[in-house]
């Protein structure tokens, strides 16, 4: 393992460890529940939006270490961004995480990147994208909650 991967893992482990922003969030303007039936992963993501941006993020949740570090990991990355710099930052990272080329260079997502090494690992992309997916549907408004079977 290289010395890039050994500082993505202890990044993943230190969100799992001390997730950000867990946290319910009363005044939210949104709040989507996700479900991941193949591993178990529950959460529920609160998004307050405010003149076009994401003024706050939060979520509370149970899950394997991969769900609960990249919700961690999405309320870090997407707080104080527009709805569509929000939205443009889960096609990357959907795109890093499930594209069958790396046109993402993990490099440009920062921290985000950390979550690159999820990709050899087929049985937890799921794991990783269920918060995004979760991101993505309370950003459109269209449901109040998201599978990662749909």
């Amino acid at each position: 393992m290289s010395d890039l991967d050994d500082l993505y893992q202890e990044l993943i482990l230190d969100h799992k460890r001390h997730p950000r922003n867990f946290r319910e969030m009363p005044d939210a303007t949104r709040a989507v529940d996700g479900h991941n039936p193949l591993c178990g992963d529950q959460l529920r993501l609160f998004v307050k939006l405010a003149d076009g941006r994401v003024e706050d993020v939060s979520f509370v949740g149970v899950g394997c270490a991969i769900s609960m570090a990249s919700a961690s990991m999405l309320t870090e990355a997407v707080k104080g961004r527009t709805v569509d710099e929000a939205r443009d930052l889960f096609e990357h990272v959907h795109e890093l995480l499930t594209g069958d080329h790396a046109p993402v260079d993990p490099a440009e997502l920062g921290s985000l990147g950390a979550l690159a090494g999820v990709h050899e690992y087929p049985m937890r992309v799921k794991c990783a994208t269920l918060s995004w997916h979760t991101l993505n549907t309370a950003l459109t408004g269209d449901e109040d909650s998201v599978t990662t079977e749909q």
